[in-house]
Parts: C-alpha cells; structure tokens; sequence
C-alpha cells in the first residue's frame, strides 16, 4: 500500500491528510490559513504537510491543490485572488521543507481528480468533465485519462465562460460569465431580488434574514427552499439552469464518459440536481438522440481536495 499526503489549501483553512491507494483519508490535520501573509502561508502548508509526514514516515510524496493559477511546469503559482501570491515558487519551497516530492495543481483541478479516481466519475476510463459551484465556479476536465492543464496549466476555467452576452460583470473583468448566473453568489443575488419583487412568496427567506432582503445568505436559501420557499426554489431553479446549459456545451464540445457537478452548492441535492439534469438534458435536442455524458454529483464530498492532491502525487 502507498501513502501520500494532501493538502487543501484555500482563502481560510489548510486542510491535510495522508490517503491510502483506495482513497482513504487515514489521518488528517488542519490550520487556519494567514491569507495576508505570503510567508506565512507558505510556511503553514509545510507545516500540515511536515507533521502528517512524521506521523506517517512511509508517506512517499506530497500534493498540493491550491485556489490558485499554477503556471504550465506546475511549479509556481501565478496568481491567487484570495491568498497573497503572486509568482510563488510553491512546490519546490515545500519539498525542500518535507524532505518529499510534491506535486502542486489547482483546487478544482484535484477536486476533479478525485471524482475522477474515487467518486461519482470512478467506473469511467478515458474522460470526465467537472463543474464545482460555490461561491464561485470552478472546473476540471480529464481527457484520455489524464487532466487536462492545457498550454499554460490554467486550462478548466469553465467559470468564465459567457452565459449572456453583455451580462452581469464578473471579477474577470468580461461580462456574463456563468460564475456570475450558476454559483453561491448567483444564487443569494436571485434570492435577494425575488425577495424584493416579491416578498409574499419569500416569507421564510425573509424571517430567517430577519426581514431584510439584503441580509440574505446562502445558508439561508438552501434552508428556505428544503422548506418550500417559493422565492428560494425559483434561485435554485434559476442557477441549475445556467448549469444545466453549460453542462449541455461542455457535453458537445468534449463528448465526455461523465459529467459531475461538485463544490458547496451540491449539499442542495436536487434543488440544484433536478433544474440542472432538466436544462442539459433539454438543451441537448438533436444531439440528444446519441449518446451523451452522464449527468452526476460529485461524491467525496469536503475530502476532494485532500484526495485528489494526494492521488495526483502518487501518479508522480
């Protein structure tokens, strides 16, 4: 059996754990992340990874998903919206600290991976396409069995495909991105508007916000639709069928074995599953006839990240 170690790494934590060949997390850790302080993170991903290696010596490598853009050798990272870095030499700063070899990817590419290996994308050989949904949208696609990091190791940013021309801006800097109609973020502005447009049918959004449309948050959506908010179902409907288009491009463009849409969002369950199947499945009219991906949700749930670092470090 081998080990290896993962490692999450996002804006607020830094989660780790030593996986077995099977996908199995059999010990973990976390800290909170210094987001501001480029050292500091730096230091406190070694040090997950450090102290996992020392209770599991026979750990043969490390992996690394960052929320981040990683340059084409999957060396460096470029640049992370939510961290303090820019052009940080990562990947050899962390070996060189543990003593191991260390693989460095994108969060959503490992969370991809790990769909891939052990979830909902398991029994495919060849290809999968994955869309994460939280906050914001990320993505990952395997081709040929392996992910695919395109030219300059930042391909899968499938968050930043236009959904409406001339649309909602997005932080991109391009207007009408799909993060902006299909995501956590997208999902509380719909909320908030149908709550203002109409508050009689958000009448158990609007008493967990306190009476305050602008106080509504994604928690409070989900817990609202479960319990048949009309307002908070028709958010839910409005995200899952942005998804549900993008899944229906994504299916012509790759002709993928599976689709899996993972990420936060996904504890919804079929609030955001059922609008997302009934849109693709639509959307795909003619080609419809042939077949075409499999539409799942993803199924490691908060380890991905953990796992899919840690697997794409035993692949070397």
């Amino acid at each position: 059996m081998t080990l290896t170690i993962g490692v999450d790494v996002g804006g607020t934590k830094v989660a780790g754990g030593v996986v077995d060949d099977d996908g199995a997390v059999l010990s973990s850790t976390r800290r909170d992340t210094p987001a501001q302080d480029q050292a500091g993170t730096r230091d406190t991903i070694a040090a997950v990874a450090a102290d996992l290696a020392a209770q599991h010596p026979e750990a043969t490598a490390v992996g690394i998903g960052a929320a981040a853009w990683i340059d084409a050798s999957g060396s460096t990272v470029l640049f992370a919206p939510n961290l303090a870095w820019r052009d940080e030499p990562l990947r050899d700063y962390v070996s060189k600290a543990v003593g191991l070899p260390t693989v460095l990817e994108n969060d959503a590419n490992v969370a991809a991976w790990a769909e891939f290996r052990y979830g909902a994308a398991r029994h495919a050989d060849d290809s999968m396409v994955m869309i994460t949904v939280g906050t914001g949208i990320g993505g990952g696609v395997v081709l040929g069995g392996r992910l695919w990091r395109g030219a300059n190791g930042i391909a899968g940013e499938l968050g930043h495909i236009q959904s409406v021309p001339d649309g909602h801006p997005c932080g991109c800097g391009r207007l009408g991105c799909l993060e902006q109609y299909a995501s956590g973020n997208a999902l509380v502005r719909f909320a908030r508007a149908g709550a203002r447009q109409e508050p009689d049918r958000a009448g158990l959004l609007l008493d967990l916000a306190g009476g305050d449309p602008m106080a509504i948050h994604g928690r409070q959506v989900t817990e609202a639709a479960q319990n048949g908010d009309g307002v908070a179902r028709d958010a839910f409907a409005q995200i899952g069928y942005w998804l549900g288009v993008a899944m229906a491009d994504l299916a012509q463009i790759f002709d993928p074995q599976v689709l899996v849409v993972g990420g936060g969002v996904i504890d919804a369950g079929d609030l955001l599953m059922g609008p997302t199947e009934d849109t693709y499945r639509d959307q795909l009219k003619q080609r419809g006839r042939f077949p075409v991906a499999e539409l799942r949700a993803a199924e490691t749930g908060s380890s991905a990240g953990v796992v899919g670092a840690a697997d794409l470090a035993r692949q070397g």
